[in-house]
């Protein structure tokens, strides 16, 4: 039997053991061919979906894991990190003073001045200002003396045992007597700082 002869054949459904071998594989052949696409679609396609899912998902914990398994390789390093940061941190909370010295920080910032030579003409501390965990006092200064004895008393400021930093500084040179040299007038800001602890705060 040909393909041309089965337009001829009229296909009974309910005596398909008498159709000929080759409708009986068409129809064995269309049978399997929609099996297979309902199983894909029904079965595999959703399992195949889960899987990029957990693809993904494995990429992530890939990822994760890699990362963390960097951080416990560091770990060591990071504790030391952290311990010297903390003793740099305590190093730097010793150089603020706490309320009963800041008196004689003062003491010590216009004694600095005098010490290089300089002539006061002011020295006015102005409220204490709160920050995060300290308190910074400003002192508006003015100075007079030569442009050295500025550097001594600023290299002074830098070298005493706590935290004195200078701020807004302005030089002038007013009229001079051509007694002893020309002398400039330093006007400045000097600021210290105080620790708060949670009792001051």
């Amino acid at each position: 039997m040909e393909l041309s002869d089965l337009n001829e054949l009229e296909l009974d459904l309910s005596k398909i053991g008498d159709w000929p071998a080759v409708a009986k594989a068409l129809v064995i052949l269309l049978l399997c061919g929609l099996l297979g696409f309902a199983g894909y679609y029904f079965i595999f396609s959703e399992q195949l979906s889960k899987l990029k899912d957990v693809d993904a998902k494995e990429i992530k914990l890939r990822a994760t894991f890699e990362e963390k398994q960097q951080k416990a390789a560091n770990l060591e390093a990071y504790r030391k990190q952290l311990d010297e940061m903390r003793e740099s941190f305590g190093a730097m909370l010793r150089q603020l003073p706490d309320t009963t010295e800041v008196e004689s920080l003062l003491v010590d910032v216009s004694q600095t001045g005098l010490a290089a030579g300089l002539e006061f003409e002011l020295f006015q501390p102005s409220g204490e200002q709160n920050r995060d965990f300290y308190a910074e006092l400003p002192i508006s200064v003015r100075v007079n003396g030569k442009y050295h004895d500025f550097g001594r008393f600023i290299s002074g400021l830098a070298a005493l045992p706590r935290i004195v930093t200078i701020h807004d500084v302005a030089i002038d040179a007013p009229n001079n007597d051509g007694l002893a040299g020309p002398r400039l007038t330093l006007n400045a800001t000097v600021k210290t700082y105080r620790y708060l602890d949670e009792s001051a705060e």
